[in-house]
This record gives structure tokens, sequence and C-alpha cells, in this order.
């Protein structure tokens, strides 16, 4: 049986090249990842074609930000696509209305806290106020859940702090930020490896390109996998 925990993100150019990743990998992983990259080429169509063709769970990583009245609109039109989850930016007012928007559909609305490639110098030069990441990123997940957002997506840093958090009960936490041990870091700077994510309290781990620029994607897969407790 497939471990749904791992999610592949499908951060490549167009459809066709996700397509062909998700062939490659076959049913080593059954949840991908598609973003905000691979919009214009195509991503709600390889959403679509993942889930009727392949029989894949989809989590679009969109991370809509907007008035309450256009990201109403946006989760309506979206949670006609059979989607998972669907990523927000973690201010109450969008969760909430992501919430009106997905109505009785069983997607899954996911608060973005604070991104993994951020540090607090990054945070500075946006004029977010001062203190600790971790202590802001927890902050930022409370408020959110108590909007009533699904779960959030967090660094596996916070992921622990997270979930001891009474408005985390039964809700989801979701870690990019993955990496193998000695994999190249990329353009992420708050890290762990997957059984850390795991350990830390998250419910899915999201790795990209340790996998999709693997030369053997579906061993890069197993290998992951071989990592979770």
């Amino acid at each position: 049986m497939t471990d749904n925990r791992l999610i592949v993100a499908l951060d490549l150019p167009n459809a066709l090249d996700g397509l062909a990743m998700a062939q490659q990998i076959g049913d080593a992983c059954q949840f991908y990842k598609i973003g905000l990259g691979m919009l214009t080429g195509g991503g709600l169509a390889l959403a679509r074609e993942l889930i009727d063709e392949m029989d894949k769970r989809i989590f679009l990583d969109l991370k809509l930000f907007d008035i309450s009245a256009t990201i109403e609109a946006a989760v309506r039109g979206l949670a006609g696509y059979g989607l998972d989850f669907l990523t927000v930016h973690g201010d109450p007012h969008v969760v909430r209305a992501a919430g009106e928007g997905k109505g009785g559909s069983d997607l899954k609305i996911l608060a973005v806290t604070i991104l993994t490639s951020l540090d607090r110098a990054d945070l500075d030069t946006m004029l977010i106020r001062p203190g600790d990441l971790a202590d802001l990123t927890t902050e930022r997940a409370r408020r959110a859940l108590a909007a009533g957002a699904d779960g959030v997506i967090a660094s596996p840093h916070e992921a622990a702090t997270i979930r001891a958090l009474p408005e985390a009960q039964g809700k989801l936490i979701v870690t990019p930020g993955v990496r193998p041990e000695g994999a190249d870091k990329g353009d992420q700077k708050r890290i762990a490896t997957p059984g850390a994510a795991i350990r830390a309290g998250a419910d899915h781990i999201v790795v990209g390109r340790p996998i999709t620029r693997a030369p053997a994607p579906r061993s890069a897969t197993q290998a992951i996998l071989a990592d979770l407790p």
C-alpha cells in the first residue's frame, strides 16, 4: 500500500514533463503537488489527468492571497476539480474566505505560515515585526487554525510547537523543506530529513528536487519512504 505521507512536488516546466515524471515514479507515490510555476504550463489540466486517469491525489500549491470576495470565488471554482489540498496565505481573512469558497467539498484548505525559504533577515527586509521566526510561525499557524484552516504549511523546525497548540488538534501539518541526508539544500533554509519531519509532528512531507532531479526518480522515492518512521 502506498504511503500517502510523502507528497512529490512536480516543480517542472509544464504538464507534459509532470506527467512523464509521475509515470516514471509509478505506484511508488500516490500524492503529488502542483505549484504556481506550472500553472501557465497546463498545471490544472495535469491535476485533472492525474486524478481521473491515474487515480492520484493532488495538492494544488497556489498560496492564494487577495480580498475576501476574490479568494472565495477562486476557491469555489477550484473545489470542483477533486483536489485534496489547496494552499492560501495564513491571514485570517483569507482563510475564512477560502472556507466559504470550498463549501461542502472535501477540499482541505492549508494555510501558509512563513515560507521555508525565508529566515529572520528576509523578514526584516519585508518589514515583518521583530521576533523569533519560530514564534512568529507558530502564532501565524494558531491564528490560521482558529480562523478555520484544515491545516498549515510549516517548516519541520516548527512542526512540534504547532502540533502542541490546542487549535492544532485534528488538523494537518504539511512540511516542505524536507531533504534526505546529504542532499543539496537548494533555496531552502529551514530543512530536516524526512524521518525527522514526521517525528516532529508532520502528517505529510513535500519533497521535490531530490526526487525529480534524481537519476532514478522511482528509486529516490522509495528510499525516502524507507526513511519514514
